[in-house]
């Protein structure tokens, strides 16, 4: 399995915070962002990749190739941040056979159907769901906007 350094919900995926502080925190090399709808938007693609920091790789998959990809034998030089939009890929990755041994839930925006638990993290009651089936599939789901940030665990969010 390829060595995955941290696996981040946030719906913005590539940002402020991503870029100046979780990609240096984790010492990432590659980012994989995982989101079927956005595998078929090329534009949206570039605007990624022109907000990755700089000589860092972007992989944009969809949750079946990123599943194969990530079960592929590691690379000893590859260190991979996940980025996806909501819990729902992470739980058909893990249901896929990937191992995720720890989720940062960073942030998810207020929109209809979504009730708002902090200032950052707004969920369904389906997204509440697959949250609580990730932690009892074994990942460690824990919210932290930044890493200078202490961790909130997902029980004390909820």
């Amino acid at each position: 399995m390829r060595t995955i350094v941290l696996t981040r919900i946030d719906d913005r995926l590539i940002h402020g915070q991503v870029v100046t502080a979780w990609v240096k925190h984790v010492n990432c090399s590659r980012i994989l962002v995982v989101d079927d709808p956005l595998t078929r938007d090329i534009f949206m693609q570039k605007i990624l990749r022109s907000a990755a920091p700089s000589g860092m790789e972007l992989k944009v998959m969809g949750t079946q190739e990123a599943a194969g990809y990530l079960k592929e034998e590691e690379d000893p030089k590859e260190r991979i941040m996940i980025l996806v939009k909501g819990p729902e890929v992470l739980e058909a990755l893990v249901d896929e056979g990937v191992l995720l041994p720890q989720v940062i839930l960073g942030g998810m925006g207020a929109k209809a159907g979504r009730k708002k638990f902090n200032r950052n993290v707004s969920a369904s009651e389906a997204e509440v769901a697959c949250l609580k089936r990730l932690l009892e599939k074994g990942c460690a789901v824990q919210y932290q906007l930044v890493p200078d940030e202490k961790p909130t665990l997902l029980n004390k969010l909820l």
